[in-house]
């Protein structure tokens, strides 16, 4: 009998974290938009697990407690529950951490954890995600094989605050260093870009290049009352 497992992301990127996989005869479904996150579609799949790489709504409670949701969150466990995880370990000067497998529970990145994984944060956020879809999969493909117990978390919890769009407004930023850092943190598809307004117009920044005495950058420049508000 084949066994089967659902990927619910709703990040372009996350899909990929089904290829790869090593082990044969398994039944693999993708889920990508709130609403077929319901329990009647899911009683239909029977999934042995349900793993989350990125979600961004609240995994309803008769799900978890039915089925074992396995959460990836992009920080070393328990320092850095919250959202936009990618973001706050860049603005404090981190450069490599770790993702983290969990069981969802009631309260948000406080399940137990199955496995840890470094990751490195250099780069693009797009280039990060990629390295973190890989690194994903070789965790979901391990988890599947060897169905590791989970260990509750140890240590004093830190907690990271979800960014807002205007988070990513550079206006006060001094340096070049850290300018380079928000621009490529928010580099990615489905993320605002570091963004600067003057009279009437935004200018949005990507693909940075870090030189010595300055910044290379596309910049998109639109008119202000054209925005549309995005989400980190």
């Amino acid at each position: 009998m084949k066994e089967s497992y659902i990927i619910a992301g709703s990040r372009p990127w996350c899909i990929n974290a089904a290829k790869g996989l090593k082990k044969k005869n398994i039944d693999f479904f993708y889920i990508n938009n709130k609403e077929d996150l319901n329990l009647n579609h899911i009683a239909s799949i029977n999934p042995r697990y349900i793993f989350l790489p990125h979600w961004s709504w609240i995994i309803p409670a008769e799900i978890w407690n039915q089925y074992e949701c396995i959460v990836f969150h992009m920080t070393d466990l328990p320092f850095g529950r919250g959202g936009s995880p990618l973001q706050n370990l860049i603005v404090r000067g981190v450069t490599e951490t770790k993702i983290s497998a969990l069981r969802c529970e009631a309260e948000l990145d406080a399940g137990p954890i199955y496995m840890k994984s470094p990751l490195s944060l250099l780069g693009t956020a797009e280039e990060i995600f990629i390295r973190a879809s890989n690194c994903i999969a070789d965790m979901i493909n391990e988890i599947i094989i060897t169905h590791p117990n989970p260990t509750p978390q140890t240590g004093e919890p830190i907690y990271f605050k979800r960014r807002l769009p205007q988070d990513s407004n550079i206006s006060e930023v001094t340096s070049l260093e850290t300018l380079f850092d928000y621009i490529r943190m928010l580099d990615a598809e489905g993320y605002p870009n570091a963004f600067i307004e003057i009279n009437n117009f935004r200018l949005e920044f990507s693909r940075a290049s870090l030189k010595t005495d300055k910044i290379l950058a596309d910049v998109r420049i639109t008119r202000r009352d054209k925005q549309n508000d995005h989400t980190q």
